[in-house]
């Protein structure tokens, strides 16, 4: 399986940005997806995430700001980030957990990765 992320960039504080994560090979409505973020010298940590089923989970830092969603005939997910916060600045990645294991929101129950994309909010 191969992510693809894309869609970060440089917004001022209280804008909104949409990123996506495209999959090859292999089939993203049967895994967990989420999405992670890090910022310079601090450890990657859980932004969002959704299930085979549907349903979401978000940190309490993005909870009702961030909206994780799934398009399964683009086999894409998304992540609708609005009212954006300069401490949301980080690279943000997806991830696919293939056996769902429970623990959505550790980054070491995943098995794929994307590359990452940069998002900046500026004060």
């Amino acid at each position: 399986v191969q992510l693809q992320a894309s869609g970060g960039g440089l917004v001022q504080a209280g804008g909104s940005l949409r990123l996506s994560c495209a999959a090859s090979g292999g089939t993203l409505s049967t895994y967990v997806m989420g999405w992670f973020r890090q910022a310079p010298g601090k450890e990657r940590e859980f932004a969002a995430a959704i299930l085979r089923s549907g349903k979401v989970y978000y940190a309490d830092s993005v909870k009702g700001r961030f909206t994780i969603s799934r398009d399964n005939a683009k086999n894409t997910v998304y992540l609708q980030m609005n009212s954006l916060k300069p401490e949301d600045t980080a690279v943000y990645y997806c991830a696919a957990d293939i056996g769902y294991s429970g623990n959505y929101y550790r980054p070491g129950m995943y098995d794929y990765w994307g590359q990452g994309t940069q998002v900046t909010v500026s004060s």
